[in-house]
């Protein structure tokens, strides 16, 4: 009905309260926490990595970096079938490790190139769903908000099952587990779809050209050095960054927030070194990082008083019931939950699955010996799909708001199609093979 997310969570959630209230289902004392919750989430220290992350990729957006990267990375992959495909998906791997943002890239991208891809003879349905795939793997390559948000809902529940069994010293999971679990199998979907894109390209060969030879040699008339030197150049910016801002993480020289503050320095220091910054660059960036920062903080809070109704009418034993109930044991209850993310992601945001959904199921998988490191980031790759499936997915609303006429809605939505079953055999790939995700992590915290 378009009424916001963070209202309809609360107002539900206290509209049931004072039924359950007349009805005798639900104790008035639980209200009283609501001021309690609101005030643990406001001094979250790891939450303020998330507006801190925001202005990072909002500099690094409005600095142009990106437009010289996929400049040079057409370049350099032009003489092959699918080679603007593959600097695409190259650039937003690139661009989702320094700035993490979905939509920044994906309208990068589809105002960059998307006009030159269709240009050059490129299928609209390749071309899209490169766009907007590469575009979302801000949500799983680090640093990345959604592990950011997640870090902490799983570190709760992680506490929580503990608890719930007897262990009052728990251990935690820190973001910094997450963004280490996360980065292998984040290459691993970039592979797969580059892998796709070769396949792709024998199949069509007349979907996906190379660039012709008369454009690449204007293209590259200043010479071969003048190239190699511009492709450096490019390249230094973002990889530094993402060195920064991940190994001081790594490491153990910063927190996610100290990281974050790091990445937000960076950026404005990239943004003068060229010759970008100015006050309009600043001012955008700001409003840009106030305006996310606060409908995700509106939203966990509408979500934190929908939950603590949902668990004060005992929702949460009856969601963990069934969840132990279902024949099957652990394996099924998982697949359950992946199977319910995934069908929510069609209709609702990823930050309204991770505060509502997450802090319900996950103590019942956790206490079902699933590992939280794994879980979370199985529940990230989960919620990047969210980004892909029609009608409601953001990448598609992005690209929609930007490319040409003449590409239909429809050309959209197939494109995306194989990407989305990417996703979904990588995470049966991760499902089977766990260490792809845990090993890290063990290798460098024990």
């Amino acid at each position: 009905m378009g009424y916001p997310v963070t209202f309809s969570l609360a107002g539900t959630g206290l509209l049931f309260a004072f039924v359950g209230i007349l009805l005798g289902y639900f104790e008035y004392s639980f209200l009283e926490a609501i001021p309690n919750r609101i005030y643990t989430i406001m001094k979250n220290e790891l939450l303020i990595a998330v507006p801190l992350f925001i202005f990072m990729g909002a500099v690094l957006e409005k600095s142009d970096i990106s437009e010289k990267l996929l400049n040079n990375m057409t370049l350099l992959f032009g003489s092959l079938r699918g080679g603007m495909a593959i600097s695409v998906t190259v650039v937003g791997m690139l661009m989702a490790a320094s700035t993490g943002i979905v939509g920044a890239t994906v309208v990068t991208m589809g105002l960059l190139a998307l006009p030159t891809m269709l240009r050059r003879g490129y299928n609209p349905r390749i071309a899209t769903g490169t766009i907007c795939a590469s575009g979302t793997l801000g949500q799983v390559i680090p640093p990345s908000i959604v592990l950011v948000l997640l870090g902490d809902v799983i570190s709760a529940a992680y506490q929580k099952s503990q608890i719930e069994q007897g262990s009052f010293s728990p251990d935690a999971v820190s973001v910094g587990d997450l963004f280490l679990g996360a980065l292998l199998p984040g290459m691993l979907l970039v592979a797969c779809y580059l892998i796709y894109l070769a396949i792709a390209t024998v199949i069509f060969p007349k979907s996906m050209p190379p660039i012709p030879l008369a454009e690449r040699r204007e293209l590259m008339a200043r010479g071969k050095w003048h190239f190699t030197l511009s492709l450096i150049s490019a390249l230094i910016p973002p990889i530094l960054l993402i060195v920064l801002v991940l190994g001081s993480i790594l490491i153990g020289l910063a927190t996610p927030t100290e990281a974050a503050a790091v990445g937000g320095v960076g950026a404005l220091l990239l943004a003068l070194f060229k010759r970008k910054l100015n006050l309009n660059l600043l001012r955008s960036a700001m409003y840009t990082a106030a305006f996310q920062s606060s409908m995700v903080f509106m939203i966990l809070i509408g979500a934190s008083i929908f939950s603590l109704v949902f668990r004060g009418l005992g929702g949460d034993v009856i969601v963990e019931e069934m969840l132990t109930g279902i024949p099957g044991g652990s394996v099924a209850a998982f697949w359950s939950v992946m199977l319910l993310m995934f069908v929510l992601g069609f209709f609702i945001d990823f930050i309204e699955i991770t505060f509502v959904v997450v802090p319900i199921v996950g103590p019942v998988l956790m206490s079902l010996g699933m590992d939280p490191i794994w879980l979370g980031v199985m529940i990230a790759i989960n919620l990047q799909t969210s980004f892909l499936t029609p009608p409601f997915g953001f990448s598609l609303f992005y690209l929609r708001g930007v490319a040409p006429k003449s590409i239909l809605t429809r050309d959209i939505y197939m494109g995306v199609i194989p990407f989305i079953i990417i996703q979904l055999l990588v995470l049966i790939v991760l499902f089977f093979f766990r260490d792809i995700i845990t090993w890290l992590p063990h290798q460098v915290y024990g």
